[in-house]
């Protein structure tokens, strides 16, 4: 399962890059090597979800990509441009929504439009744009405290979206729903992604979530965090790609159960 995502079309564009990243953390004992060698490339069409046992540097390389660890060696890009700092053209949407509680929806989607300077006019068009997208109509003028925990989601996700960002980071942005929320909040980040045309990074401890919603998965090992495996999600290729059609699919039990052991196996080094 160790194939390599090199080869693409000429008309995908090279959105993110990492060249020989490594992250060390020094304390008074010992160096912890949390991320090493790490290269990476991010495409403009990608919905890449990231698997890997716990403590292997996941949330560490979304950090990284989102520009809020410099304690790194090694060259971040993006758009072939270095990246140290966060800026617009990253957006992240974390586990929890982080809405301002005290604004509306359509208060909290505006607010990064309004730290950019953009016209009343420009940022209710791009408001509504962005509230339609996510399935919000009727739910502009509602506080946090009102909506339901995948609607709050789905306000931050508009929210990260209506900066224009050209690529967009999900913690595990589904983690603390339950199981009913998170299967139509997987729908809807899906149909997200196909409608806005950015490069989504997403990690989750979930293989399934992985295998329905990502056309590419990358594979983490730990003690230090690295990729062992990069690869094209071969479910996605399938004519029919609704849930059901890929869950019904014989490759879908092979798959997990490969992806599952392999992790499990990861696990298992690590602890050895």
């Amino acid at each position: 399962m160790k194939q390599t995502h090199e080869t693409k079309p000429k008309h995908k564009e090279c959105t993110v890059e990492l060249k020989d990243v490594n992250l060390i953390y020094n304390n008074k004992k010992k160096n912890i090597h949390v991320l090493k060698d790490i290269e990476l490339k991010l495409y403009n069409d990608d919905f890449v979800c990231v698997l890997g046992p716990s403590g292997c540097g996941k949330t560490s390389l979304l950090n990284v990509i989102a520009g809020y660890n410099n304690d790194i060696s090694g060259n971040v890009f993006i758009d072939a441009k270095p990246h140290t700092k966060p800026n617009p053209d990253v957006g992240v949407v974390f586990q929890q929504p982080n809405l301002f509680p005290w604004l509306s929806v359509e208060k909290n989607i505006e607010f990064g439009l309004k730290m950019q300077n953009r016209g009343r006019d420009e940022r209710k068009k791009i408001c509504e744009k962005y509230i339609q997208l996510v399935g919000l109509e009727s739910f502009e003028k509602l506080l946090p405290h009102q909506l339901s925990g995948g609607m709050k989601q789905r306000a931050a996700i508009a929210r990260t979206l209506a900066t224009d960002s050209k690529v967009v980071l999900l913690d595990e942005p589904f983690s603390a729903l339950d199981a009913l929320t998170r299967e139509s909040m997987q729908k809807h980040i899906r149909k997200i992604w196909e409608d806005a045309n950015k490069c989504f990074f997403f990690i989750t401890h979930d293989v399934e979530e992985a295998l329905l919603l990502a056309n590419r998965i990358i594979i983490m090992n730990s003690n230090p965090g690295r990729i062992v495996s990069d690869f094209i999600n071969p479910l996605q290729q399938l004519e029919d790609t609704s849930f059901e059609s890929i869950r019904a699919s014989a490759d879908f039990i092979k798959l997990r159960a490969s992806l599952i052991e392999l992790i499990q196996g990861v696990g298992m080094e690590v602890a050895s």
